[in-house]
């Protein structure tokens, strides 16, 4: 039988990153690739307390079908949280809760995007995002990274000539795959030109609440008086991924079309997970939470960077120190071909990400790849980045 796709999916491929996780898979591969929180940072005894708790007390809850918004008292704690922490929310913004973060960049996309609309997009980006917008049809307009954030005249210069932007898609802290932090100054400038020429800006911070150096950065969302910045947050990162809980605050007009979307998706996120997280932030200890998960981030990304100074700075094989996050963002020389590069890794038994696949034209070439240092441990670190050096030492 011949088999009709529909005209949505058939252009989209793989996420390189999980087809890259086939290989990872082998034990003896060391695998720098994988975006997973570091095992020691999942509070697995509080969950299991937590678990028991509601399967014993009150099961037919955690049991049964609830509403689409959300865990009643998980959103509100959630509300309570980010307008208390980060001055997130306003009179005409709704948040309800979603199965995990890349959810929302669905909702999102198909309650503002028709086929052929632009969505403005970081260059490089993250790959679940831009798949989701893809999927829709979407015209993808890359603006290139520097290390404070977007080109601002490279982002004007796209408001103006490109046709029927529907938002401005960014990772503001921590940016995945670059490490990017986008400045104070930057953020103010980006939400003046959404302002400007009326387009959206779709703010994602999943790794927020990872910073292990610097000051923090207000978030665009935290003076967005104008209701045009739909601000997208995880537990994944925080809490754990495989619970799949996320959240988003945007203008009512917008989250009621979102919630009606979800009823046609799964109907609503994980009751057990929501209640979990709802007594996690308000039972126990939440913020002494984070500041151990920043201790881990910052003892492994710290370890990683030395690694890299160590054996792949002297080989030519240069990258930008980070704030905080999972990710760091390496380049190669001009003269080596990354794909290459990636593809002997692998041969080593070594994962990286190549870079192309973060890109907004897939058809642009690209010298980085990106690593990952929370989920190896410290010897399987020392043991992949070892051998990308070698690696690079050959090469050149």
């Amino acid at each position: 039988m011949e088999y009709v796709l529909s005209e949505k999916v058939k252009t989209l491929k793989p996420s390189a990153i999980r087809e890259i996780f086939k290989y990872a898979a082998d034990p003896s591969v060391v695998s720098l690739s994988a975006g997973n929180p570091s095992p020691e940072a999942f509070p697995v005894k509080e969950i299991a307390e937590i678990s028991n708790e509601i399967l014993t007390k009150n099961p037919v809850a955690a049991l049964q079908y609830s509403v689409t918004e959300g865990y009643a008292p998980l959103r509100e704690t959630v509300r309570n949280f980010m307008k208390n922490t980060y001055n997130i929310g306003r009179e005409n913004d709704e948040l309800i809760i979603t199965s995990g973060a890349q959810q929302v960049m669905d909702l999102f996309t198909k309650s503002t995007c028709n086929e052929g609309d632009t969505v403005i997009c970081e260059a490089p980006s993250f790959i679940g995002s831009l798949n989701s917008f893809r999927s829709y049809n979407t015209r993808l307009c890359g603006i290139p990274l520097e290390k404070d954030g977007m080109n601002i005249e490279a982002l004007e210069k796209a408001l103006k000539t490109e046709k029927n932007i529907r938002f401005i898609y960014i990772i503001p802290n921590f940016q995945n795959p670059s490490g990017v932090t986008t400045s104070l100054e930057k953020r103010k400038k980006i939400y003046k030109l959404a302002k400007k020429y009326n387009v959206m800006i779709f703010e994602d911070n999943p790794y927020g609440e990872l910073r292990i150096s610097g000051e923090n950065v207000p978030s665009i969302k935290s003076f967005d008086e104008d209701g045009i910045v739909a601000y997208v947050g995880s537990f994944s990162k925080i809490l754990s991924p495989g619970m799949r809980v996320g959240f988003v605050v945007a203008p009512k007009q917008i989250v009621s079309k979102m919630i009606v979307c979800k009823q046609g998706q799964d109907v609503h996120t994980n009751i057990w997970a929501q209640m979990v997280a709802h007594k996690f932030m308000t039972e126990y200890d939440f913020n002494g939470h984070l500041a151990n998960l920043r201790k881990i981030y910052k003892k492994k990304a710290e370890f990683c960077m030395d690694l890299l100074d160590k054996y792949l700075v002297p080989n030519k094989i240069t990258y930008d120190k980070i704030e905080g996050g999972l990710f760091i963002w390496c380049r190669l020389p001009e003269n080596v071909d990354m794909v290459d590069f990636c593809k002997q890794a692998v041969q080593r038994k070594v994962c990286v990400v190549p870079g192309n696949a973060f890109l907004t034209d897939e058809k642009e070439q690209s010298q980085c790849f990106r690593i990952n240092f929370s989920t190896p441990t410290d010897e399987q670190l020392e043991k992949g980045i070892r051998i990308l050096g070698e690696l690079a030492k050959e090469i050149l």
